[in-house]
């Protein structure tokens, strides 16, 4: 925990703390000073000074349009000083803040996703012009400007590339897993990763219209515009106020007595609802934390138990985010093994994302390839070498008809005749292999949509920023009905805006900085931050820290759990305070004695609630 976090549940234990001190020097007053007036009076002094504040946010709520648990303990308090009732209305005062600090402490903190966005925005260009290359600041990017991207560098706006070649990394703002081959006339997005080869392009948006600007904005809107949750504790408030009040104004027409007025009250008072519910998001927190689950608020921890639809993006969340070699197709009398084997070979001296694959791919068949000689790379395109005496070439098939023209037509044809993502490879000028590529499922996803229903998802929606086809594969292998592909962040954050506001309780599932504004906008947003998370992971209510998708299953079941506990607490306390109100009523139960009994049946309810730590 950290210092600010520290110093804010120091500041919210402060109140509780000042009234626990007040009764403990009232009572050690009574036992140890001669003067009966003295533990009264220490009594009556805190119950003014602290009591106060509670009153006037109280109050202040009301004339805003807030009735909620703490108007039946703020009128506990009201009459307890206005009957010379000091020492129950301290104790309700300790309930009341106390179960605040316990309130505010299960909200958590703050999702910084917007400061986290910006922080990691572009900030600098490079401007070439006949002068040579100048270091701007991006906000002074006009359209037609020709700029420099470096290699590691990022795309500063979106922009057309006119010079160089390269791979470019844009799965986490488009969700397309493979890395776009970067060559004149290639667009790009601003926020783009560039890779081994420096580009020249030419801005086509300001930086403040660019995609990641635009991105940035989504993610503060949907964040300004999302509904607050009803705390569970005022769900009940509803109508147990109206019944306490009711209760106490029959008490006095049957009475004329205001001490069982402030009885009635004080035993009344929803500490139930004011302890029950935090206590058991705490728990129900830190049994999520165990997990590697991090739930940042109690209202998330309530919103999960409630979800009815979840969505989900692809590359990186439902597939494991970038692409593997699904099989590999022989075209000639060399057999696939040892063409792949000698494919690897030159493979190993490019950084490309699908070399590094058939490499993998190569040692898991036959072991260590060979080192290659003579090895020239066309970033983005291919790439060729000699390995044991023979001339291999691995790239697309365009530039292996550039390389060897006299094959251009057979490859033309092999071209037309395979589909999906997929490289081509050569041997002593002859096609050999096609290594078909496919971004795979993770491991046990199917397992976790099934969980889901049988945990009351009745529907489920695949969202993605890759292409439709790709989409719609992988959702007809998990048997999901619903699919969107080439979706742009404002898309996806539409679709979700759109079903939270039909009232459905919507969990979004992402992991890229493309899925931050529909993270913010859902009713609860879930990121999977197994590699880091960053941007993402701000934007989302709860942090999925492991690479496991099935703990989006688990955040679902503690948070069934944990508002389970804490209803029955909630129903048991409140049962128990309604049989000790229709004592009091009758006179049997004096304040003092009320408020013993109170704290009997709030102990009782913490107990219960703690429940939902185990397990």
């Amino acid at each position: 925990m950290n210092a600010e976090r520290l110093g804010a549940l120091a500041r919210q234990a402060i109140w509780p703390l000042l009234a626990l001190a007040v009764l403990v020097g009232g009572a050690l007053a009574r036992f140890a000073v001669v003067d009966d007036r003295i533990a009264p009076s220490i009594w009556f002094c805190g119950l003014l000074i602290l009591g106060a504040p509670v009153v006037w946010n109280t109050i202040a709520g009301m004339l805003a349009g807030k009735f909620a648990s703490d108007v039946v303990a703020m009128l506990a308090i009201v009459v307890a000083a206005v009957t010379l009732q000091p020492l129950a209305g301290l104790v309700i005062v300790l309930m009341q803040t106390g179960g605040e600090a316990l309130e505010r402490y299960a909200e958590g903190r703050a999702s910084n996703a917007v400061r986290e966005l910006e922080a990691a925005a572009p900030r600098i260009a490079h401007r070439t012009s006949a002068s040579g290359i100048v270091d701007i600041e991006v906000d002074m990017i006009v359209v037609g400007d020709q700029l420099l991207v470096r290699p590691g560098e990022l795309v500063p706006c979106d922009a057309e590339v006119i010079d160089g070649r390269s791979d470019v990394d844009v799965s986490r703002l488009t969700g397309e897993p493979v890395p776009v081959s970067a060559q004149p006339g290639t667009t790009l997005p601003s926020g783009a990763h560039n890779g081994q080869g420096a580009l020249t392009i030419r801005a086509l948006k300001v930086s403040r219209d660019s995609l990641y600007a635009r991105i940035v904005e989504l993610v503060r809107s949907a964040q300004e515009n999302k509904a607050p949750l009803q705390r569970l504790a005022d769900q009940y408030a509803v109508w147990f106020t109206p019944v306490t009040i009711a209760a106490c104004a029959l008490s006095y027409a049957l009475s004329r007595d205001w001490l069982r007025v402030l009885a009635v009250l004080v035993v009344a008072t929803p500490c139930p609802l004011i302890l029950a519910t935090p206590v058991a998001i705490i728990g129900g927190i830190n049994r999520a934390a165990r997990r590697m689950i991090i739930v940042r608020t109690g209202g998330a921890l309530e919103a999960l138990s409630r979800v009815q639809v979840a969505v989900f993006d692809k590359t990186g969340t439902l597939t494991i985010g970038r692409p593997v070699v699904e099989r590999v197709e022989s075209l000639g009398a060399l057999g696939s093994d040892e063409a792949l084997r000698l494919a690897a070979s030159v493979e190993t001296e490019s950084g490309h994302l699908l070399a590094r694959t058939l490499v993998e791919a190569s040692v898991a068949k036959t072991g260590t390839p060979p080192a290659p000689s003579n090895v020239f790379e066309a970033p983005g395109r291919g790439i060729h070498g000699t390995v044991e005496g023979r001339a291999v070439a691995v790239g697309s098939p365009r530039w292996l008809a550039d390389e060897h023209p006299e094959r251009a037509a057979e490859l033309d044809r092999l071209a037309n005749a395979a589909e999906g993502l997929r490289a081509f490879v050569m041997i002593d000028g002859a096609p050999a292999l096609i290594v078909h590529y496919a971004d795979a499922l993770r491991p046990g996803v199917r397992a976790v949509l099934e969980r889901l229903r049988t945990l009351g998802v009745s529907r489920t929606l695949l969202l993605s920023g890759d292409h439709t086809p790709n989409a719609e594969r992988v959702a007809a292998e998990l048997g999901i009905a619903e699919v969107k592909g080439d979706l742009l962040p404002q898309d996806k954050t539409s679709i979700v805006q759109a079903m939270v506001q039909r009232g459905d309780v919507v969990l979004m599932v992402g992991d890229g900085t493309n899925d931050a504004p529909a993270l913010a906008a859902a009713s609860v947003g879930i990121a999977l931050a197994g590699h880091g998370g960053g941007i993402t992971a701000e934007a989302a209510d709860a942090v999925i820290l492991v690479d496991d998708v099935d703990r989006v299953a688990d955040a679902i079941a503690i948070g069934q759990r944990t508002i389970r506990v804490a209803r029955q607490s909630i129903g048991w306390g409140l049962g128990l305070s309604a049989v000790a109100m229709l004592v009091a009523g009758f006179g049997f139960l004096p304040p003092v004695y009320g408020a013993l009994v109170q704290e009997a049946i709030d102990t009782a309810v913490i107990l219960n609630a703690l429940r939902t730590s185990s397990g």
